[in-house]
């Protein structure tokens, strides 16, 4: 790369400032902030760039790592602000002067290139979330259609936003297949009607990609990273560097953190805690996994044209390299899930869906609302923020899906025993306390005794004869009562957004 390096002073401070590409229009400096633009061999100065906000990426500039045995260096970065909170874009340069993008939101990464459309795209309002679109021949699920803005830049970029002007990101998700489509209609300075950018990638995993040239963890600076409740004045940290939201260990205030500590924190206070039967902080290994639970939080859900509600409890666990997992406390028993970076096929009735080859069959159809949080979350989570849940299940394989006005996630997972969430949390001696109603199925009760069995199918069998005649009389008479509950499957409604897409 060293022979196509152009460098010029920056008009702003006099500092070097380089362009490894051709195709690179702009840069930021990287001692006086000035955005400067490059005609011909002349840079000139047309702005200054905000501060970035720190996330304390393992991630930065000259940074050098490979994909498909193809070698690349990280050159530039955009730092993007929507409603949730922040994510990031990294240019990749590769040795023959191509580039691509390596997304990073949520612990999670996709390695995008940019494409060619074949034909015009559509505005980005015509994208319906949770619908089906076709570009290029393939059908994708819309995942996201959001409003953002550049927050802060820095680098050699090949493109440059506006800083601050707010416009339109959609991302698309290959169906049964773990690919993300996104569009970008940013403008672009001194292109202001420039069309639409399309990219597609694959989620990535950091250490697949064989980085040099990382962060040094242990120079990491977290003083940053405490700060004094804006409710009760209390000392409040912040653990994980993609953290949102948290909650004040004083007073449980939640707080929003998405525009960064030491800008103004909005909070909302909390009544009638929910004390979690895990407790944060804690350790526990599952399939060979340490996960940590950072969050907890309780939701509530109903069923269309259900007068009652239930309710269950998520546990947001955390993994430095495997990024972010649910682990969900259910009536019917306990499961763990992640986000999908794709998306299944559903039926036209949505009664169905596939995911990988295997068949899923819907079991619940509700609406979810948020009532209490407790931890740190990597989506700016708020009571009372409430999605359309759709759960599937095919054996002890569960698919969820999650619907807002501007996203769709979909996760995926598995139905885990009571006895091995005891087991992994170190929580034996409260293995009770965690049992649900997948804990003692009958056909396995083998330390009941046969007296024991035959009453208890005596009495179902009375049962099942008072229900046959109550399903019989008229139901407007006092003598027969009818009732119905509801009961949500464990596989999970992740109170958050996915990871891994152009900008998710």
């Amino acid at each position: 790369m060293a022979e196509r390096v152009y460098r010029a002073p920056c008009p702003g401070c006099g500092a070097p400032v380089e362009f490894q590409s051709a195709q690179s229009t702009h840069a930021v400096c990287g001692y006086c902030q000035s955005i400067v633009v490059r005609e011909g061999e002349v840079l000139k100065r047309i702005g200054k760039m905000a501060e970035l906000f720190d996330d304390h990426s393992p991630l930065q500039l000259g940074a050098s790592g490979r994909i498909d045995g193809k070698p690349f260096t990280l050159v530039g970065r955009l730092q993007y602000q929507y409603g949730e909170g922040v994510w990031t874009e990294w240019v990749a340069l590769f040795d023959d002067g191509t580039r691509a993008w390596l997304s990073e939101d949520n612990g999670a990464y996709v390695f995008s290139r940019p494409v060619t459309a074949t034909s015009a795209l559509p505005a980005a309002a015509d994208f319906i979330v949770g619908t089906f679109s076709r570009v290029g021949g393939q059908t994708y699920t819309v995942a996201s259609n959001q409003t953002v803005s550049l927050r802060s830049a820095q680098g050699e970029l090949p493109k440059l936003p506006p800083l601050g002007v707010p416009f339109a990101v959609v991302e698309l998700r290959g169906i049964d297949r773990a690919q993300v489509l996104s569009i970008d209609y940013s403008p672009q300075l001194g292109d202001p009607k420039a069309a639409p950018e399309l990219s597609s990638g694959k989620p990535v995993a950091l250490e697949e990609l064989s980085f040099s040239g990382l962060k040094d963890e242990s120079a990491k600076d977290e003083k940053g990273r405490q700060f004094a409740c804006p409710n009760c004045g209390a000392p409040v940290s912040v653990q994980l560097e993609q953290s949102k939201s948290v909650t004040c260990p004083n007073c449980k205030s939640l707080i929003d953190l998405s525009q960064g500590i030491g800008g103004e924190l909005r909070h909302a206070t909390q009544d009638e805690p929910v004390r979690p039967l895990i407790a944060l902080g804690k350790v526990g290994v599952l399939d060979g996994v340490h996960w940590q639970v950072v969050g907890f939080q309780h939701r509530m859900g109903q069923e269309s044209g259900d007068d009652e509600s239930f309710g269950w409890e998520e546990y947001l666990l955390y993994n430095r390299k495997k990024g972010f997992s649910f682990l969900v406390d259910a009536s019917d028993g306990w499961s763990q899930v992640a986000p999908l970076t794709g998306a299944p096929s559903v039926s036209s009735d949505k009664r169905r869906a596939t995911w990988q080859g295997t068949p899923y069959t819907l079991t619940s159809a509700y609406r979810a609302t948020t009532t209490y949080v407790l931890g740190e979350f990597y989506w700016q989570v708020q009571r009372g923020q409430q999605t359309d849940n759709r759960d599937y299940a095919a054996g002890d394989k569960l698919l969820s899906s999650e619907q807002s006005a501007t996203e769709l996630t979909w996760s995926g997972g598995k139905r885990m025993a009571a006895d091995k969430v005891a087991r992994a949390f170190g929580l034996e001696d409260q293995k009770a306390l965690l049992a649900r109603s997948d804990a003692t199925p009958l056909s396995t009760a083998s330390a009941m005794s046969l007296r024991t069995v035959i009453i208890i199918f005596l009495v179902l069998i009375v049962l099942s004869m008072i229900m046959s005649r109550c399903n019989d009389c008229d139901p407007n008479t006092q003598n027969c009562a009818t009732s119905s509950t509801s009961s949500r499957s464990s596989g999970g409604s992740f109170g958050g957004f996915s990871s891994g897409g152009g900008h998710k």
